[in-house]
């Protein structure tokens, strides 16, 4: 009989890492902290164990929890693999780098640097307010510029929140979570990956909504919203039902630059048609408003043009 989903316990070999300890847990995913056997460097090891769908048996092999998920977990499997494959040709200084991905235990396992910082999602809690204009848009005007290379490799992040943004030495942003990403063709699929109250869009919720870039734009101003005022802002469905939320450029215009707020508002709109249409055109809308030194401090590489060239 299956056993529940359990985390591989500390010791495990799988393939060649040794786990350390679980870290963390997510709607598809268990993440370990595991290390190599060749070099004893630590890494975030990633297993795909998705919800409900997968349980894990005696000898520690992932399995359908029921005999009517076993496609849906082959069909994921095969899933995160292509995309996996995808995420690793991509290069950018804020997103998270895939070193390894292999099977194992009946499943599929993506290996990721271990890199030391802070979680901001862990941060807004611990601080109970909100951050500085500037520290907002240090974080993410890199974070919708990685997300930007995503949109044009034809791929949504669909998770995008504080929890799934890390903050290294100096705070450079490092955008998580890239296993759940989802391919897409305009006008939207169904993207089959857990919701997150607060950032998931109402498209999001439903089997026949038009997921797209414009998906993720809307995360991203939940996601800036709750650096501005310390909590996840309604739910959508909440939204559509009794629509609580004050637009930003009145509920918080003695604390935050115009331009700003007009973002988090157009990005955050109910329909998907009256938001950016993907994380670039929000990027673009932010840009004129920087200068050089916040460009140079950011470290980053403009390449949200079309071409792929430096801005």
């Amino acid at each position: 009989m299956a056993a529940t989903r359990k985390p591989l316990p500390p010791g495990t070999q799988v393939g060649n890492y040794q786990i350390i300890k679980a870290i963390a847990k997510g709607g598809f995913s268990l993440i370990y902290l595991a290390q190599g056997q060749d070099d004893s460097e630590e890494v975030v090891l990633k297993e795909y164990m998705p919800k409900r769908l997968a349980s894990r048996d005696l000898g520690l092999r992932v399995v359908p929890s029921s005999a009517e998920y076993a496609e849906s977990l082959y069909q994921g499997q095969k899933l995160f693999f292509q995309e996996v494959r995808t995420l690793a040709s991509l290069r950018h200084p804020n997103i998270v780098r895939v070193l390894d991905f292999f099977l194992a235990n009946n499943t599929g396992y993506l290996v990721m640097p271990n890199e030391r910082g802070r979680n901001l999602g862990v941060y807004l809690r611990e601080r109970k307010e909100g951050l500085s204009a500037s520290f907002i848009v240090e974080i993410f005007v890199p974070i919708l510029d990685a997300l930007s290379l995503l949109h044009r490799h034809s791929l949504l992040h669909l998770d995008v929140k504080p929890g799934n943004i890390h903050l290294r030495h100096g705070n450079l942003p490092l955008l998580l979570d890239l296993g759940a990403a989802h391919p897409f063709n305009r006008p939207g699929t169904r993207s089959g990956r857990v919701v997150t109250a607060g950032y998931s869009p109402l498209e999001q919720y439903y089997q026949h909504g038009q997921i797209g870039p414009w998906t993720d734009v809307y995360a991203v101003g939940a996601s800036i919203r709750t650096c501005m005022e310390g909590r996840a802002p309604q739910p959508a469905p909440e939204r559509q039902k009794d629509d609580r939320i004050i637009p930003a450029v009145i509920a918080l215009k003695d604390r935050y630059p115009r331009f700003l707020l007009e973002a988090v508002d157009w990005a955050m709109a109910m329909e998907p048609e009256q938001r950016p249409q993907d994380a670039e055109a929000l990027l673009a809308i932010l840009l004129p408003h920087l200068d050089g030194s916040q460009l140079a401090r950011m470290g980053l590489p403009m390449v949200s043009k079309r071409d792929g060239s430096a801005a």
